[in-house]
């Protein structure tokens, strides 16, 4: 492996640290010499999902933290980084994941991320974006952040109980939160019926009115995740196109391949696709796995989980830990909030979803201290490049870079002008840079072990700046910024 960087070289000093470089592979800049570029990232595959860009030998410049060349010619850097054998590719952006922790955001970074959006909901402070805003900027996330108003959080915060439908008075109280979310830079309106039955179509049609008036989406966790009656995943979409038509709202339907598609994907598909058709802007995502997890005290397993999901108890598993459960630990487990993951998904919906070109990757995880979580969360992007497309072959390598890269940026930069330079490997794009090893990339969390970093993404670049190399990460670089709506 003759990749390398010099970044990692910079604790050291004078001759020790030129010999580092050296030995590294590392372009020097000499005193004197005309280094044009603060990073030269040298010989690579450059890839561009938007553009179709597809060669080897590129040569790319940044200074700052943009991109400002890309090029066969030879130029020189301050520091220059040899991506011969690698792929050179936009940063992934992560368009369904949760709140930038400070531990969880390194498994990202190691899984090619540069962008992490909470767009299932930005959790903690029931819907006050603004504080949401200023906590995580105070706590100098590595990455890229940002997220959507929590519409369950603030139906808690006036006072809605989760099997309740909020009557009209409270509808109101919600969309004026909502509205002032988004003008505190939320990115989208963010729903999940499934978590609180007792949402109303009127509710959704209510957020849906919002989000058309403010030009952002609404992210669902549809209604039903199966399809036993009476509630499928087909009434689930269906409720949400119906109210898209009605109001002309965007949607995007969250992990499809565990909410609103399980058991139906092909008709899953083919009922968005014809809406689509039809001229809806509606999009989803999925994440590589063949089973999902969530809290055990959720609605999710309320009554009747065995038959809607096709599984038993000894198919249930305590994320982090190699439990399996019982009828008792699950009593047990019910009453706290701990995750467990269900062995549910068919490895058919998986790939139906990942070929549907409407259908974008998302984690829907990050890890969290006590590491009891989803592997999703630490290896949902290397996962889709090492098994969907280097061994099974489901997608192209561009085809997932597409899913990872422009795709979520388009969904969501109507609103968000930072995303109008993210997603891409361009000239005049945010230098959101990740290099890997398509030989060799790979995810190794596991259910038992989640907390286990991907291999083979060489180096990830965030705002111009190294965060990973290949001796590890740079964790004094904090890079990250907050990624705001804006309607000015």
């Amino acid at each position: 492996m003759q990749a390398r960087t010099g970044v990692a070289c910079g604790l050291l000093a004078g001759l020790s640290a030129l010999l580092c470089l050296l030995s590294a592979g590392v372009t020097v800049a000499q005193p004197g010499g005309t280094a044009a570029y603060d990073i030269v990232i040298r010989s690579g595959r450059g890839m561009d999902p938007e553009t179709g860009l597809d060669a080897v030998g590129l040569n790319v410049g940044v200074r700052g933290r943009t991109i400002v060349v890309i090029t066969r010619e030879r130029i020189r850097g301050r520091v220059g980084i040899d991506a011969a054998g690698l792929v050179v590719a936009p940063g992934f952006i992560d368009i369904l994941s949760y709140n930038p922790n400070g531990y969880g955001d390194w498994y990202k970074i190691a899984d090619g991320v540069t962008t992490n959006l909470a767009m299932h909901g930005a959790e903690g402070t029931q819907g006050d974006m603004a504080a949401w805003y200023r906590i995580h900027e105070r706590q100098r996330p590595p990455v890229h952040f940002g997220g959507a108003f929590h519409y369950e959080a603030a139906r808690t915060r006036v006072g809605v109980g989760r099997y309740q439908s909020a009557a009209a008075e409270k509808i109101a109280l919600l969309a004026g939160l909502a509205e002032k979310a988004l003008e505190e830079g939320a990115l989208g309106i963010a729903m999940s019926p499934e978590y609180a039955p007792g949402t109303s179509t009127a509710e959704i049609e209510a957020m849906m009115r919002v989000a058309v008036r403010y030009k952002v989406p609404v992210v669902f966790h549809v209604r039903y995740a199966d399809m036993t009656p009476p509630g499928t995943n087909l009434d689930a979409l269906n409720e949400v196109v119906a109210a898209a038509r009605k109001t002309g709202a965007a949607a995007h339907i969250g992990h499809i391949t565990s909410t609103g598609g399980t058991f139906s994907m092909v008709e899953s598909l083919q009922l968005l696709d014809a809406a689509r058709k039809e001229g809806l802007d509606i999009t989803a995502d999925a994440y590589p796995y063949s089973f999902w997890a969530t809290y055990l005290n959720s609605a999710r397993f309320d009554p009747g989980w065995q038959k809607r999901f096709r599984i038993s108890y000894g198919d249930l598993q305590i994320a982090g830990t190699s439990e399996r459960l019982t009828a008792e630990s699950f009593q047990r487990y019910r009453k706290t909030r701990k995750v467990a993951v269900a062995y549910a998904i068919p490895e058919g919906d998986i790939v139906a979803a990942l070929r549907s070109p409407f259908v974008m990757i998302g984690s829907d995880s990050i890890l969290e201290p006590g590491n009891n979580n989803h592997p999703r969360a630490a290896g949902t992007f290397t996962r889709t490049l090492s098994l969907y497309v280097r061994d099974r072959q489901v997608l192209t390598l561009m085809e997932a870079l597409s899913k990872m890269t422009i795709m979520p940026a388009r969904r969501l930069e109507a609103q968000a002008p930072a995303l109008r330079r993210k997603g891409r490997l361009q000239v005049g794009a945010d230098a959101d840079i990740v290099i890997f090893d398509p030989a060799r990339v790979r995810d190794r969390a596991t259910v038992e072990r989640p907390n286990q970093f991907a291999e083979g993404i060489e180096y990830v670049l965030i705002s111009g700046k190294v965060v990973k190399d290949p001796r590890g990460f740079r964790r004094d670089v904090r890079a990250g910024e907050a990624i705001r709506a804006v309607f000015r």
